[in-house]
């Protein structure tokens, strides 16, 4: 039966406790529980019951502030109630824990004292590195973590500073082909739903995407709503499909946001999609692959995003290059059609034609 531990004030053992307990040395503790240190077998079996007796596990955050590789990693991010974000947390702190590193979540949220007491707590913890995920914090405080010596990783963010790992995605190719799939699609009133405020990653979606399909004649109908939440992409669809030249095909700048217009056209307006109207989404959070909604998007790269971050903290001397660019692939669904408008039957309806078009 295992002894009642003998704090009642709920003060946890310590390695000295144990000592006393089994008769050893303080030292003989400490080398019971490294590995590859040198214990006799009887002194690690006292040492062992002692500490089972006592309640008593090692303080490994303690033990690591001496050794960098052992040093928590904080990871800086805000909306955690989006899905995106979610998402990617989870693939992050999972590729940590496989390399049996401590990840300290910080949530920062919109308020910039916030931010800044945040970029505190990470300094205090002596953190090995900290990682920053787009939009949080302000460039002025990713500078601090630099100038203190800890190592920063930035995750789709477009600040350009030194001595900072940086990795992007590659929204260059990603828009290039979205515009394509647009117009295989015989797509020309294209509209492009996005937030008022934008982050870099969605003002680089936005961008390049805008200039894309300018360069093919099509000037987009931009609508910016004052968020990126599914109830914004309600209201964006309901006031772009109320107008005289509603649009035939849609760009959300996220998947939460495309989720809303799709509800918004089928439920309120009662569109066929892809028929009646083709809507694409960014990012492949899991409510894209839903069969209510069955959203063809991009995919953010989420586990090869969080192994580089773990290639860099582990193995620096083979990540020199500071800016890695990775690719965001299209998710085939049915929100997209693959193929032009080829006739129009006796009623009036468009048949599209999706197979394969002669050279």
């Amino acid at each position: 039966m295992k002894a009642s531990p003998p704090f009642a004030d709920g003060q946890a053992a310590s390695a000295a406790d144990v000592a006393r307990r089994a008769g050893v040395s303080r030292s003989a503790v400490s080398r019971t529980f490294t590995d590859g240190a040198s214990v006799s077998p009887e002194t690690r079996k006292k040492v062992l019951r002692a500490a089972e007796e006592l309640h008593y596990h090692v303080n490994f955050l303690a033990r690591s502030l001496s050794k960098e590789e052992s040093r928590p990693v904080c990871v800086l991010v805000s909306n955690l109630h989006k899905p995106y974000h979610a998402q990617l947390l989870d693939h992050l702190t999972t590729a940590l824990q496989r390399v049996q590193r401590i990840s300290i979540i910080i949530n920062v949220g919109d308020d910039p004292a916030a931010a800044e007491r945040a970029l505190e707590q990470t300094l205090n913890y002596r953190a090995a590195a900290t990682l920053v995920l787009s939009g949080a914090p302000p460039a002025p405080m990713v500078s601090r973590c630099v100038e203190v010596g800890q190592r920063v990783i930035l995750i789709n963010r477009a600040d350009d500073l030194p001595d900072v790992q940086h990795i992007r995605i590659d929204y260059e190719t990603a828009m290039q082909t979205a515009v394509q799939m647009f117009l295989r699609a015989g797509c020309r009133r294209i509209a492009l739903v996005s937030r008022a405020s934008r982050t870099p990653s969605l003002q680089a979606r936005e961008d390049h995407f805008s200039r894309f399909l300018q360069a093919e004649g099509i000037e987009p109908l931009v609508w910016r709503g004052q968020s990126t939440t599914y109830q914004t992409g309600q209201q964006a669809m309901r006031e772009l499909l109320v107008g005289l030249d509603p649009p035939d095909g849609v760009f959300c700048i996220n998947d939460l946001m495309a989720c809303g217009c799709i509800d918004v056209a089928r439920h309120d307006f009662g569109l066929r999609l892809p028929d009646d109207l083709c809507i694409l989404g960014f990012d492949d959070i899991a409510q894209a692959a839903w069969a209510g909604y069955d959203l063809t998007t991009f995919a953010q790269p989420y586990a090869e995003i969080a192994q580089r971050a773990v290639d860099i903290l582990t193995h620096p001397e083979a990540t020199s290059d500071q800016r890695l660019m990775l690719m965001a692939r299209p998710i085939w669904r049915r929100t997209m059609r693959v193929g032009n408008a080829k006739s129009t039957d006796r009623q009036g309806a468009r048949i599209w034609d999706t197979g394969p078009k002669d050279d």
